[in-house]
């Protein structure tokens, strides 16, 4: 929060088994006008409206319908709030595997990544490539953030690589078998 608060702009990074966990948590960001990629499907749009409820910007679009307009609008709202969140599995996996979108808005919007990490100690697992859970009511719900990574920006394909499987390195940990 504070490289934030003190005019740096930071990229929030979590697994799509545990975004989900974290939208109560979303409203202490709220006076940051944050946003949040989310696919355009079904179950997307209603993940849109309860984020934008607690006051975060939906950015429809995923790397398998709509990514480069969704990634364009992501960074253009990124670089005018300062912050946003991004999965880095997208929606339809593989799971466990960082994408190239968070490292590239990370690059283009000069910002900082933050993994976060989200846990409940009473959850109903879904029968899905990820697992993806969601807390059982009046579970407690925990969040982590991990320490900041700052990318250089770089033109070559396979230094590019190499930070998107860092950022895989660093996080693969936190995700829930």
């Amino acid at each position: 929060m504070e490289h934030l608060q003190s005019g740096g702009t930071v990229l929030l990074c979590v697994w799509h088994q545990q975004f989900f966990s974290a939208i109560r948590h979303f409203q202490n960001y709220r006076k940051f006008d944050p946003s949040l990629m989310i696919s355009q499907s079904k179950d997307g749009e209603i993940i849109a409206g309860v984020a934008e409820r607690s006051g975060w910007r939906a950015v429809r679009g995923s790397s398998s319908h709509g990514g480069a307009a969704a990634l364009k609008e992501m960074i253009q709202q990124l670089r005018a709030s300062r912050l946003a969140s991004h999965i880095v599995d997208g929606p339809r996996g593989p799971a466990g595997v960082v994408k190239a979108g968070a490292v590239r808005i990370a690059h283009v919007a000069n910002a900082v990544v933050v993994p976060f990490y989200t846990t409940a100690d009473k959850a109903w697992y879904f029968n899905s490539r990820d697992r993806f859970f969601l807390p059982k009511p009046f579970s407690k719900v925990s969040l982590r953030f991990g320490d900041m990574i700052e990318f250089e920006r770089v033109k070559d394909s396979e230094r590019f690589e190499q930070q998107q499987q860092y950022l895989e390195d660093v996080m693969r940990p936190a995700l829930i078998p």
